[in-house]
């Protein structure tokens, strides 16, 4: 069977099916393709629908690029059948997950995101299905051998935020979870600051789920009160409602966070109020324009990404095929961390089959491959990719991070822009992390 156009009829239903899998669970795309190559299944998974954070994104575009490259004839010739599960942001949702995703022949699980990495991977491993692009938001996504991120994940968006605030900020009160994850998060943003012989941040642990957080907000404030003060939170999907609770605090209107003496949120040390800031994920474009925009509260807010701002022509490739295939799915938003992930993810499973040239695709062909060094480029959203020995970076407790490159931007007038331009090194940062 050949590749044929849907019609506008049929692509709204096919849309709509695939965006019901993932909201019950589990689902997989069927593909448009076929031939002599044996069709090539790998798995996206993602939490919806929680009360923590949620990425529904990430899997809607995995379904996207499969209807992308299954209308031109699949990858290499292999029709691409993409699984979707629910991860519920729970260990049991996880592992239920990974399971499926052996049961059901994956070759790979793809730009996913999971904070349970210690049930999953394990699951993995014993498989031999490698983990391509993951969020990048637990440890084991950066010690496993069978993982292969295509970002530093947290552990460089907040030491690379360190070192963005160490020349702005005099004080900083770090926000963050109040998990495993997060009792991680101080000392990294602590090697960024102290990299500008600035002091560590106070400390204020959080819970991920909370519906306000005006006791955290206070403290925060009271840590940062004084001219040049930052207030940073990294609390996921929950950003947004601690920033809620920061400025209903008494007298913010005087102390507004990101706000300059003019309250549009100017250029760095223009005020006198505490600024605020955060890392991409936590706030991205879509909540700034979710909170108004220009009149957003995260105006002139500090952020540290992975990639080039969201209007940066590298992602010109992106948006097209998000215009093209991703009909009228609306949890595909080019400017979110999550689908932008995704995409890179993809692209090296893409380009890894493709140099691969076989009929039979096996995890462990995947796996070979980019163990021997297959250089992945990603058309300037990331440095080249590549996950040899030589190029892993070795920093304890993220021995496999290859790349260790961050952005540094700022909300201007309700966009985030560059605040400086190209990339910013923090492997030496990660290095020094005790």
């Amino acid at each position: 069977m050949t590749g044929r156009r849907l019609t506008p009829l049929l692509a709204y239903v096919t849309a709509t099916a695939a965006g019901a899998s993932l909201l019950t669970g589990c689902g997989v795309l069927p593909g448009a393709t076929g031939g002599a190559r044996e069709p090539l299944t790998v798995m996206t998974w993602a939490p919806d629908r929680t009360r923590a954070t949620n990425m529904p994104g990430m899997p809607a575009m995995a379904q996207t690029f499969a209807r992308w490259v299954n209308a031109r004839g699949g990858i290499d010739g292999h029709e691409l059948r993409v699984l979707t599960c629910n991860e519920r942001n729970t260990s049991e949702g996880a592992a239920d997950c990974a399971r499926r995703a052996i049961d059901e022949g994956a070759v790979a699980v793809v730009g996913s995101y999971s904070q349970q990495g210690r049930v999953f991977m394990g699951s993995l491993e014993a498989a031999g299905i490698p983990y391509i692009g993951g969020y990048g938001v637990t440890e084991d996504e950066f010690t496993s051998p069978l993982s292969y991120p295509v970002n530093g994940g947290q552990a460089s968006l907040v030491a690379g935020h360190g070192i963005q605030l160490a020349g702005i900020c005099d004080k900083v009160s770090l926000v963050r979870p109040d998990n495993v994850t997060g009792d991680k998060l101080p000392a990294l943003l602590d090697s960024g600051l102290h990299r500008a012989k600035h002091g560590g941040a106070v400390d204020i642990p959080a819970a991920e789920d909370a519906a306000e957080y005006t006791r955290q907000a206070d403290r925060a404030r009271s840590g940062a009160e004084g001219e040049g003060g930052c207030v940073t939170a990294v609390l996921g999907e929950r950003t947004q409602t601690f920033f809620d609770s920061f400025r209903r605090l008494p007298e913010e209107e005087k102390k507004r966070g990101g706000s300059g003496k003019d309250g549009k949120g100017g250029e760095e040390g223009d005020g006198d109020g505490v600024r605020i800031s955060s890392v991409l994920g936590s706030v991205d474009q879509p909540v700034i324009d979710r909170t108004g925009g220009a009149h957003s509260p995260f105006e002139g807010a500090f952020v540290t990404g992975w990639y080039p701002e969201a209007g940066d022509r590298s992602w010109a490739p992106m948006r097209q095929v998000v215009k093209e295939h991703a009909f009228v799915d609306n949890r595909v938003d080019p400017a979110d961390t999550g689908v932008q992930t995704t995409w890179i993810a993809y692209t090296v499973l893409k380009e890894v089959v493709e140099a691969l040239d076989r009929d039979r695709i096996t995890p462990t062909d995947i796996a070979h491959a980019l163990d021997r060094g297959e250089r992945i480029d990603t058309g300037g959203l990331t440095p080249a990719l590549r996950w040899k020995y030589a190029d892993l970076l070795g920093a304890s407790g993220f021995p496999r991070i290859v790349n260790h490159q961050v952005t540094f931007q700022v909300v201007r007038q309700g966009r985030l822009v560059a605040q400086r331009p190209g990339f910013v090194d923090v492997g030496e940062t990660l290095l020094g992390v005790s």
